[in-house]
């Protein structure tokens, strides 16, 4: 029978039993680093993923509060919105603006021009989208009419107005020397020499005719001013033998209608007031319109004062004799033929009955002074900065 040696065999289990407490204990160890560096990374990356949402909702630059125009086009998704602000620098990351904007179930957001500034943050930028901005213009087929009278910035409102074009891309374009020579080789007996007068504030002013003209969706701008130059240009050609009736040069007759245009309403009176205009051109008298100093100021005012008068440009005819470089706005037809075919008489002054409109003539200051003190000057006896002249022409105010 074999002889155990208990003494060994406890030693040996004690030796196993130790190495299984050590054991047990580094692997407790390794799931406690394991867990606290689970969970750290778990709570650094949990803080580094809202700091990093946070800022990526926040404004790009929150002390930039310059305005950044965007137009956001009809049927836009929210992903489309999302990339549009993204390439004007409004959004510091595209794709958790676009997962914010569904999470939040913002809906319909609304096509339009918008202003957005890089202080504002996702939050303001989704209310000014829901609110909505400037309607975006659509592109229809319409008509355009261009009254007589109407200057060439008042047409480019109407423009802008009617069409997608803005009245700064009119004006920019009626300005345009290359446009316009490209127009005075269309119609060179109307515009030759247009662009060597001096002074000229807008050289097309006068020769965009006031008529009715169809705008056709995705008509180019010029093609629309070159209709309405034709239109005059048709205009001009039919009346060429009638302009051997006067001294003047057609591109004078636009000017001096174009004044006689807003003077006078009847073509009776157009040819009576063209006739007052011309015989103060021969003797040298300053035509002293009211129109032609609102003009040279370049704003629409009820009463032209003293310090008005004073406004130097070649415009302002109570500071200038003769004509203006050019016209002030496109005279009628009716204008035209009142300034080709005027009515002659002693008269050198006329003004208006504020009331009734109806023009009174006369032959003398003495006489025209009392007309104006009867029609005019009791409509304005409370302002005292009423414009008052030697030899004044009228006092009609546009």
């Amino acid at each position: 029978m074999a002889k155990f040696d208990w003494k060994k065999i406890r030693e040996q289990a004690k030796t196993k039993e130790t190495y299984q407490v050590k054991e047990k204990m580094w692997t407790n160890r390794i799931v406690k680093i394991i867990i606290i560096t689970f969970l750290t990374i778990v709570i650094v990356g949990s803080l580094g993923s809202y700091f990093y949402i946070n800022h990526a909702l926040g404004p790009v630059d929150d002390k930039n509060e310059q305005t950044v125009e965007v137009t956001v086009p009809i049927g836009s998704t929210t992903d489309d919105i999302a990339a549009i602000l993204k390439e004007n620098a409004l959004v510091n990351n595209q794709f958790i603006f676009e997962v914010y904007m569904k999470l939040q179930n913002v809906g319909e957001l609304q096509a339009g021009h918008y202003e957005f500034s890089k202080a504002m943050n996702v939050d303001g930028i989704i209310a000014q989208l829901k609110a909505g901005g400037e309607p975006i213009f659509e592109d229809v087929d319409t008509t355009i009419t261009v009254i007589e009278g109407t200057t060439l910035e008042q047409i480019g409102e109407l423009i802008e107005e009617k069409t997608p074009y803005t009245s700064e891309e009119f004006m920019t374009l009626v300005n345009d020397e290359t446009f316009i020579k490209g127009l005075s080789e269309k119609f060179p007996t109307l515009l030759g020499g247009l662009l060597d007068i001096e002074g000229l504030k807008y050289p097309l002013e006068g020769y965009l005719f006031p008529a009715t003209y169809d705008y056709l969706a995705g008509m180019t701008l010029e093609d629309l001013v070159t209709q309405m130059v034709s239109t005059m240009n048709l205009e001009f050609q039919a009346i060429r033998e009638d302009l051997d009736n006067t001294w003047l040069s057609f591109h004078q007759v636009l000017t001096l209608a174009s004044i006689v245009e807003r003077e006078g309403i009847t073509d009776e009176d157009r040819a009576l007031i063209a006739g007052v205009f011309l015989n103060r051109i021969d003797v040298g008298m300053p035509l002293q319109s009211d129109i032609t100093v609102l003009y040279a100021l370049g704003e629409h005012k009820e009463l032209v004062t003293l310090e008005d008068l004073e406004v130097d440009s070649p415009y302002n005819l109570y500071m200038y004799t003769g004509l203006a470089p050019g016209p002030y706005n496109s005279p009628s037809m009716s204008s035209i033929m009142a300034t080709i075919y005027p009515t002659y008489s002693e008269y050198y002054y006329f003004v208006a009955d504020l009331d009734t409109q109806e023009i009174y003539y006369s032959s003398n200051i003495d006489d025209h002074n009392a007309l104006v003190e009867q029609y005019v000057n009791p409509y304005f006896e409370s302002d005292e900065s009423q414009a008052e002249s030697e030899e004044p022409v009228d006092e009609v105010t546009e």
